[in-house]
């Protein structure tokens, strides 16, 4: 998710830029054995010529067979965008509404809340398993509890039990979401490392497809099992991880923090070079691991968990990952994420086929865009993407509101509709940003030691933010109707002044260059030597960490 993020339709060349001062000392030192091709033709070479050219993912076996294994952890997010979309079928299913005894305001928020509520009982442990046990064992300790859950919320026959159930979900996706897409980023080919983990967040909608299609199938079945299958397709991803993650390798980052050197080589060596670990791009990025490791392992010794807020350069990092992750559920989005068939009524459809219908049509349009925006955040750039996005969606919020404004009051058909179309405006806007780039922006600025615990806090906003939403949005819906969408109109204004401000691009950047972003150029100076020569002293005897503060 983070180091080295290049569209592979970009010449290599071309694909690259460093600091002036950083790009003379790489040019100098970076080791060329084993390089093959070289790209020519700019100063921007230092590390593209290390990328074999002709390396393509679709013309490599290995290439081919690591990026099976990163779609394997990628379906983690299909879990919990099928559990979204389900639950906002679940809704506009009589079976289960009856069943439940027509849940509605603070009940129903917390059948959806529930979720987040156990995610957060597992953030205290989630980062100490990624750490100490891996990547891999993580996400099967995850998805072995997601499998047990789904199988309890299959098998309820009370509220309590249904409960119960979905508490335990959100408690093992902490621990797969948790560690999947760090490993997607720590195994990925360079090339593709922005691309991949963007693409994470977008298949989100992939399980929302599933699910929004699957409620919209069983709605004919007479019976609990209108709402038990839909339940009991929550558990294929887990399964799929429960069988195969181990044959995913593991992080070349965590076996160099566990000592494991030659595994880590013989890691990037297979699956970026056909095996030679002598192969230049596979030394620099050993190198480059091995270095800044140790370098963030001598903060991390010293300060722990107040890493994350104790240089000016990490509380810039923090203030940013907090802020999106507040953002990507508060920019209205909530609403239509669980509390679709709330806005439905609110607009005169009634007909749970039309709102089942509108569901499954929804989210094949949001994978459609979010995968789009995937595909280019190296061509047009974090900082371009976020504010078109916030912008887009002020102008289709504020659309919306009006027309449900006008429903509200004239009860005019065609105003009702042109709600429905400012829904699928504002996901445009929204999926270009919001989707694909929270989480790799979010893990591509932090550095190795304090990644597990900094995205541990991400995901611990996200939660904090959901359960406020989920137990508010219905209220707040059933009470004041369509005037509350100005709350969000406002807020919406406030993201775009925050992200405008504050947001930094990343484009084309490496960890040095990220580096000297948030830390100073003089502490992407200290790093980017550290690694190339293995020194974690300069001339006057100053340590990485100490350069960092005075930077």
């Amino acid at each position: 998710m983070q180091c080295y993020k290049y569209p592979p339709s970009l010449p290599v060349e071309t694909s690259i830029r460093f600091p002036s001062s950083l790009t003379r000392y790489l040019l100098k030192n970076i080791p060329t054995m084993g390089a093959g091709p070289v790209a020519t033709g700019g100063t921007d070479a230092a590390y593209a010529h290390l990328v074999n050219p002709n390396r393509k993912w679709y013309n490599n076996k290995r290439l081919i067979a690591l990026n099976f294994w990163i779609l394997l952890l990628l379906i983690t997010s299909s879990t919990n965008g099928y559990d979204g979309s389900m639950m906002n079928g679940l809704q506009s299913l009589p079976q289960w509404d009856g069943y439940f005894h027509h849940p509605t305001k603070g009940k129903l928020g917390l059948l959806n809340a529930i979720q987040n509520i156990g995610s957060l009982a597992a953030y205290p442990f989630s980062p100490y398993l990624s750490d100490g046990l891996g990547r891999r064992t993580t996400v099967f300790i995850g998805a072995f509890i997601m499998c047990a859950a789904t199988a309890l919320q299959t098998a309820s026959v009370s509220v309590g039990m249904f409960i119960g159930a979905r508490f335990l979900i959100g408690f093992g996706l902490t621990f797969a979401a948790g560690a999947a897409p760090m490993l997607v980023t720590e195994i990925a080919y360079p090339v593709y490392r922005a691309q991949l983990t963007s693409t994470y967040n977008s298949l989100w909608y992939s399980g929302a497809i599933v699910a929004a299609w699957t409620t919209f199938g069983s709605f004919k079945i007479q019976s609990t099992w209108a709402w038990r299958l839909p339940s009991v397709l929550q558990a294929l991803p887990s399964i799929f991880q429960v069988a195969l993650i181990f044959f995913v390798p593991e992080s070349p980052r965590w076996l160099i923090s566990k000592g494991r050197d030659a595994q880590a080589l013989k890691t990037l060596a297979y699956y970026h070079a056909d095996g030679d670990e002598n192969d230049g791009l596979v030394q620099y990025e050993f190198n480059e691991i091995k270095a800044a490791i140790e370098l963030d392992r001598e903060v991390a010794a010293k300060v722990g968990w107040k890493t994350l807020f104790a240089t000016p350069g990490n509380r810039r990092r923090m203030r940013i990952i907090i802020a999106l992750a507040f953002f990507s559920q508060w920019s209205g989005n909530g609403l239509v994420s669980y509390y679709l068939t709330k806005v439905f009524i609110t607009i005169g459809i009634l007909d749970p086929t039309i709102q089942l219908l509108i569901n499954g049509i929804l989210q094949i349009w949001n994978l459609c865009w979010a995968l789009l925006a995937a595909s280019l955040v190296d061509r047009i750039g974090r900082r371009v993407l976020f504010l078109t996005s916030v912008a887009g969606m002020v102008v289709a919020f504020t659309m919306q509101t009006a027309c449900s404004a006008v429903y509200d009051q004239k009860k005019t058909e065609s105003a009702g509709h042109a709600v429905i179309a400012f829904i699928f405006i504002f996901y445009a806007f929204y999926d270009i940003a919001f989707s694909p780039l929270i989480v790799s922006y979010t893990v591509e600025i932090l550095p190795y030691e304090i990644r597990a615990k900094g995205f541990t806090v991400f995901n611990f906003a996200i939660s904090l933010s959901l359960i406020f939403n989920q137990y508010v949005n219905p209220i707040a819906l059933d009470t004041i109707g369509w005037r509350y969408y100005i709350v969000y109109v406002v807020w919406l204004v406030f993201e775009g002044a925050f992200l405008y401000f504050f947001l930094i691009e990343t484009k084309g950047r490496t960890l040095e260059e990220t580096a000297a972003l948030f830390d100073g150029e003089d502490a992407a100076a200290a790093l980017a030597q550290a690694a190339h020569t293995g020194e974690e002293r300069d001339e006057k005897g100053s340590s990485y960490s100490e350069r960092v503060e005075k930077a």
